[in-house]
């Protein structure tokens, strides 16, 4: 008896992951090229190689994608074990601040930001997409300080989520406020000079 000939297998535009990375990627570079004004859904699917609708079944409009798009950069941050807490938060610091210096996180960043001073659900995506996910690094860096014996460990979960917020606002808010508001470079004297005030706050010691 013969075997069925199998079905060719599809061709053509990505798909899923691999088509939420290509239009991330198109957006990005949209940013770059054109500005937060300029850029469109349609150009953003001609450069991604996705249909319009590819867009729209995903997300709701401009303000969401360009978020998830930015969202993505910070992703890329990771806590480096630089032998103490002091250290490691100077290198996440440095890290952070060149992830905002590019042009496509400058630009994203700033008018996400701006659009959600008007747009509750918008404000609501950026806590869920960026803030809320890059509040690990804070968990992993306590985690690995009480560990070394640098920070006492905190019992109180509730106690516990609110040094963790505090902690995350203190360095998103001064990194962000010195690159992006005063528009000057976070150097290796600055992350040091920020991680020393913010032991001084955390353990009641200057760092070493």
């Amino acid at each position: 008896m013969q075997r069925p000939t199998p079905a060719p297998r599809a061709t053509g535009r990505p798909r899923s992951a691999a088509a939420n990375a290509a239009i991330l990627a198109a957006t990005r570079a949209a940013l770059v090229e054109l500005g937060w004004s300029g850029l469109t859904l349609g150009d953003v699917a001609a450069r991604a190689g996705v249909a319009k609708t590819t867009l729209y079944r995903r997300w709701a409009g401009k303000n969401e994608l360009v978020v998830d798009a930015v969202a993505e950069l910070f992703d890329e941050l990771r806590l480096p074990d630089r032998g103490s807490l002091a250290a490691d938060i100077e290198g996440v610091v440095l890290q952070f601040a060149a992830i905002l210096d590019r042009p496509e996180a400058k630009s994203g960043l700033m008018a996400v930001v701006s659009e959600s001073t008007r747009d509750e659900a918008l404000r609501a995506r950026i806590r869920t997409s960026i803030v809320d996910r890059q509040k690990r690094l804070v968990l992993e860096g306590r985690a690995r300080a009480q560990a070394r014996g640098e920070l006492p460990p905190e019992n109180d979960p509730g106690a516990a989520a609110h040094t963790v917020d505090l902690i995350f606002d203190m360095v998103a808010g001064a990194v962000v406020h010195r690159t992006l508001v005063s528009a000057e470079p976070v150097t290796e004297d600055w992350a040091h000079g920020f991680a020393q005030v913010l032991l001084q706050g955390l353990t009641g010691r200057p760092a070493h």
